[in-house]
């Protein structure tokens, strides 16, 4: 069964739709099949993917409102080489459209239900703020990745999140956990930075990913070009970096699955 990785973090530009295009473009380079969800009505995540949000048949807000048939709405041509499911403007309307639906906090849960096995990795491009679209793709994920930039709010905002998460997995998916806490946008020479960084892994250890996404020009440039940075740039430090954090969660992926074929075999032999 694929893995549904929620992007989230309630502070906005902090680089969630730059790590979600570009880590599935990353994942989706090493042979992975990989959808992204897009459910920030801005459409970010859809333009970056080389996809004109203005020009789609069908949106997130066709699955989870009108309940349109996944293979209906899903979009297959990207420049990252992976699946999507768009959004636009209309994806607002869903959120006022779900609060009338009877559990209008599953209906994503329910929509990928028939293809998760289809995918080895799901990222969902979560907005900027908790709404009834987040509660959506905090039901339906596994986990939690937390992209942050390493500045003074960051560690308050970080535990205020780590709070909603708590709460939404006591409520809607006892399931959820927090996958990583990702640093982006980070400048060494900056004295802060490297400050907020010690406390970030003090305070949360290995949850923190060793890979620190760099501020990058090349990363900025890419979604204008339509396309995720290893195929803008790919000797870019960012693209560089993205590819890294990829390796890194695969490595992990396959340490939980040995561990988890270990606890197996222990409990049969007992």
């Amino acid at each position: 069964m694929g893995k549904v990785i929620a992007i989230a973090n309630q502070k906005g530009g902090v680089g969630k739709t730059t790590t979600c295009v570009n880590l599935a473009a990353s994942l989706a380079a090493t042979q992975r099949k990989v959808l992204v969800i897009d459910l920030d009505p801005q459409g970010n995540a859809t333009m970056a993917s080389g996809v004109d949000k203005y020009n789609v048949h069908a949106t997130a807000y066709d699955l989870l409102a009108e309940e349109t048939p996944f293979e209906d709405v899903v979009v297959t041509n990207t420049t990252g080489g992976y699946h999507l499911i768009s959004a636009n403007g209309d994806v607002t309307a869903a959120e006022i459209k779900l609060m009338e639906v009877f559990a209008r906090e599953v209906r994503l849960r329910n929509a990928l239900a028939d293809v998760r096995d289809h995918y080895d990795f799901i990222f969902i491009d979560c907005p900027p703020s908790l709404n009834l679209l987040t509660i959506n793709a905090m039901t339906a994920a596994n986990s939690v990745l937390v992209p942050m930039q390493c500045e003074y709010f960051a560690l308050e905002g970080l535990t205020a999140l780590m709070d909603t998460i708590s709460k939404l997995a006591s409520v809607v998916n006892a399931d959820l956990h927090v996958e990583g806490l990702l640093r982006t946008m980070y400048d060494p020479r900056n004295r802060l930075a490297s400050e907020v960084s010690d406390q970030i892994k003090k305070h949360f250890g290995d949850k923190v990913y060793r890979t620190v996404i760099p501020r990058n020009v090349r990363l900025a440039e890419a979604p204008s070009h339509g396309k995720p940075a290893m195929y803008y740039d790919k000797y870019s430090s960012g693209s560089k970096s993205y590819l890294a954090l990829a390796g890194e969660i695969l490595r992990k992926e396959e340490s939980e699955k040995k561990n988890r074929m270990l606890t197996m075999s222990h409990k049969e032999n007992e």
